[in-house]
């Protein structure tokens, strides 16, 4: 590993450090440098390369922003023997405490950015001298993201879409049902899924969303702080609605009332949001139970029969 990593990243000193970390999916280890102290994630699944690519175009495109923290990612390398590598900075993570109401505040700013930029260049378009698109700066105004990323391990669909509820359907709830028809071919599943589709048009009526930037896998295990700041990690990014976001935060726990107060001061609740997350939820119980079987089936299930009531 030391010398593949001199090798890739024109290092000069590579020794292994006692920092270790990892999940379900992938796993770490961080290495001091003469570029500093780096954090390299390993996979050894065939999809790796691809999936990495994902993610580091994720931590950029949030990078760019300057709103939350992430780690600066440095490169995709692939392993001889198969597999891929994520170089990234290292950080000195500890559990999110004193910065939740920091992070809602950071959450809800990473999600306002593309529309503040929308709202900046629509008022230089209207200022002499200074045209449309002049500032060097672009929104984005369609759903998706350039490339494929990877919620878990498996490849979501990105491709661009004008219309929220048809990119959503589609990319999201459409394809993981694809994925448990190609596996299990629940007939549950998909008879639910014949009704739920028809009335998921409703649940956005009346409603405007502009896209925003998600990190799109923020639940408690992707989050942390250091001593200047909340840092979130990991990311399945795309431009989505910014409700989706707070789906997967409240099905697995980690963030407290701090955070959400802090959140909702800037980008406040909207009606009908409750039921909508139910609905953004489901794409993560179909997501697990893709990744991990059956287990999430019962959860999956009724909180589809609860969105068609």
């Amino acid at each position: 590993m030391e010398a593949l990593l001199k090798k890739e990243l024109s290092c000069s000193q590579v020794k292994l450090s006692g920092h270790s970390g990892g999940g379900c999916i992938s796993q770490g280890q961080s290495y001091d440098t003469n570029l500093g102290r780096l954090y390299v994630k390993t996979n050894h699944k065939a999809e790796a390369r691809k999936m990495f690519e994902g993610e580091m175009a994720s931590l950029q495109a949030i990078l760019q922003t300057g709103t939350v923290r992430v780690p600066k990612p440095m490169k995709v390398i692939e392993q001889p023997a198969g597999g891929a590598l994520l170089v990234m900075e290292h950080m000195d993570f500890r559990s999110l405490s004193r910065h939740s109401a920091k992070l809602g505040e950071q959450l809800a700013d990473l999600h306002l950015h593309n529309q503040r930029l929308r709202d900046q260049l629509t008022q230089e378009g209207g200022t002499v001298g200074k045209g449309s698109g002049q500032s060097g700066l672009q929104s984005v105004e369609r759903f998706g993201f350039q490339i494929p990323t990877c919620c878990g391990f498996l490849p979501l669909e990105n491709d661009w879409h004008e219309d929220w509820v048809t990119f959503y359907t589609r990319q999201r709830l459409q394809h993981q049902l694809n994925l448990l028809e190609e596996s299990s071919g629940d007939r549950e599943a998909r008879e639910l899924w014949s009704q739920l589709q028809l009335k998921i048009p409703q649940l956005f009526a009346g409603v405007e969303i502009v896209p925003s930037l998600l990190h799109g896998d923020l639940w408690g295990g992707n989050v942390a702080e250091i001593d200047t700041g909340p840092v979130i990690f990991d990311p399945a990014s795309f431009y989505g609605h910014s409700e989706f976001e707070l789906a997967i935060a409240g099905m697995f726990g980690g963030f407290g009332s701090s955070f959400y107060s802090a959140y909702h001061t800037k980008i406040p609740k909207g009606p009908g949001c409750d039921k909508r997350l139910k609905l953004y939820q489901l794409f993560h119980y179909l997501n697990h139970w893709n990744h991990f079987g059956g287990g999430y089936r019962g959860s999956s299930l009724s909180t589809m029969r609860s969105l068609l009531k």
